[in-house]
């Protein structure tokens, strides 16, 4: 069934000696705002690791496939969209009604269009232009981060000229030592009915994978990363009974010593105002 209310939503997670998202522009350091100091992790970046968890979790289960990874282009499974369906393929100029149906289909079988959206015009077998009604901002650090470069050593030589160089070859990472990262985003039930038909069972996957997505995706160059706190505010009706950014006021975060650099959850203290305004719900599903 199709969602039938509106909802928004707040995660507070941590880094700690780890760099959570690089950026390819500045040697991979963690993503800094130069004015404040405070770090920020995109969008993208978040909705990859959701859309991991449920390629995991989930493979091989029916409408459950994933459209952005690595695998086959996106040209192709277009295509393969319109000969699913039994439409014309390889010929430019479609109909409205063909590529209204392809859309359909790419909906039907792949979780993230459904949540995300997809922009899938291109090629000879266009699906359309999805908007997803899942929506994430960028999460922003609560305090400023400190990104320190680490020198690395390996004692396996890549080849042989390097051996005349020395035993072991010299390398650099970073990391945050820690930090506490807040995202914010938003569920539109007017969207998924007009559009993706995002169902509750879809919404639950979503929750589920929010709050594990971090236990899938470890490495040496994240560190540890943890899904602190999940607060969920559901609307009773499908536009909403208040504005989000009022809702979002309600969860605040704030760190105990400003003399001292965090470096633990602990050392953050989070208050809720559970004060709702009518016709919404505070869920704490973590």
């Amino acid at each position: 069934m199709t969602i039938q209310n509106r909802y928004d939503f707040v995660m507070l997670f941590d880094v700690e000696n780890g760099n959570p998202n690089g950026d390819p522009d500045a040697g991979n350091a963690p993503r800094m705002d130069p004015a404040t100091d405070l770090g920020y992790i995109t969008d993208v970046c978040l909705k990859r690791k959701i859309r991991n968890y449920v390629e995991l979790v989930k493979e091989g289960e029916a409408g459950y496939n994933i459209l952005i990874k690595p695998d086959r282009f996106l040209n192709a499974k277009f295509t393969e969209a319109y000969e699913a369906q039994g439409l014309e393929t390889g010929k430019k100029g479609k109909k409205a009604d063909d590529v209204q149906a392809a859309c359909e289909y790419m909906c039907r079988n792949y979780f993230d269009v459904r949540a995300f959206g997809a922009v899938m015009s291109t090629g000879d077998n266009p699906c359309g232009i999805v908007r997803g009604p899942v929506q994430i901002n960028f999460a922003l650090s609560e305090s400023a981060i400190t990104k320190e470069e680490v020198a690395i050593t390996r004692q396996a030589r890549t080849t042989e000229e390097r051996t005349e160089t020395g035993n072991t070859e010299m390398g650099r990472k970073y990391i945050i030592p820690y930090a506490l990262y807040r995202a914010e985003g938003y569920v539109s039930a007017a969207l998924a009915q007009k559009t993706t038909q995002l169902s509750e069972e879809d919404l639950e996957v979503l929750w589920e994978a929010i709050i594990n997505m971090f236990e899938i995706d470890h490495s040496a160059a994240r560190g540890k990363m943890c899904m602190r706190k999940l607060y969920v505010f559901k609307h009773d009706c499908i536009l909403g009974n208040a504005p989000s950014h009022l809702l979002f006021e309600k969860i605040k975060v704030e760190q105990k010593n400003e003399e001292e650099p965090p470096r633990a959850f602990s050392d953050y203290e989070i208050t809720v105002d559970r004060q709702m305004p009518e016709g919404v719900e505070l869920l704490e599903k973590l």
